[in-house]
């Protein structure tokens, strides 16, 4: 009698391959956010990290914490602004990166231009009617200047009458004075011991030259809107 033998089947597997982004990976919290950072080509806000990262805002916090510490001894710094954040190149190297790209010198900025982002920078969320109350004067050009050289952002309206728009200052305020966030900003009581940057002390020696060979007898000249 002849033996019949069952054929043989091929077992085949059913478990589906493991989504790539659930592996686990074999690198810290923070060299995973390192990575997202770099590739972010805009301010990632921490909420999205979080989510990408399968972590808590606070881990994240921790995470952020901890490069900060490592990029004090290298050319990199975190810049944060509210919740989002991103990588830039330490403010130190500012020139040499200008130099290495073959960048002009951009313009600098007028003295109300200057006036009034120290403004914003110090009461963020501002209103133009806000702003203009302090400075005592229009300031509708002025502002339109910081918003096209992307120095100041618009932050919504106020919930207020005629709900006027608040302004407040952007990443690239913080790159133009080489902060990573508003918390660098000096104490308004220090802005006065603050050193003074090669134009000012060239304005100063000038203004100290002028006063030198004035007559020291000739009485200042009256304000003309005395």
């Amino acid at each position: 009698m002849m033996e019949t033998r069952e054929p043989v089947t091929a077992v085949v597997s059913t478990a589906t391959e493991a989504d790539p982004a659930e592996v686990p990976l074999p690198l810290s919290l923070a060299a995973q956010l390192e990575s997202l950072l770099y590739v972010a080509s805009e301010p990632a806000t921490l909420n999205a990290l979080a989510a990408t990262l399968d972590a808590t805002p606070g881990e994240i916090e921790a995470a952020l914490e901890e490069l900060s510490a490592q990029y004090q001894a290298r050319g990199i710094r975190l810049q944060r602004l509210g919740n989002r954040v991103r990588l830039v190149t330490a403010p130190e190297m500012g020139a040499r990166i200008q130099k290495f790209l073959g960048l002009e010198e951009v313009n600098r900025l007028s003295q109300a231009a200057l006036e009034t982002l120290a403004i914003i920078a110090y009461n963020q969320p501002i209103t133009k009617p806000q702003l203009e109350a302090i400075r005592g004067v229009n300031c509708d050009g002025v502002i339109n200047t910081l918003l096209a050289r992307n120095l100041v952002q618009e932050l919504g309206r106020a919930d207020t009458v005629g709900h006027p728009m608040r302004y407040g200052v952007s990443f690239d305020f913080l790159n133009h004075f080489g902060l990573r966030g508003v918390h660098e900003l000096p104490a308004v009581e220090r802005l006065d011991t603050l050193p003074l940057s090669r134009t000012e002390q060239e304005a100063a020696a000038g203004a100290s030259t002028s006063d030198s060979e004035a007559d020291p007898t000739t009485p200042p000249p009256l304000d003309a809107d005395r």
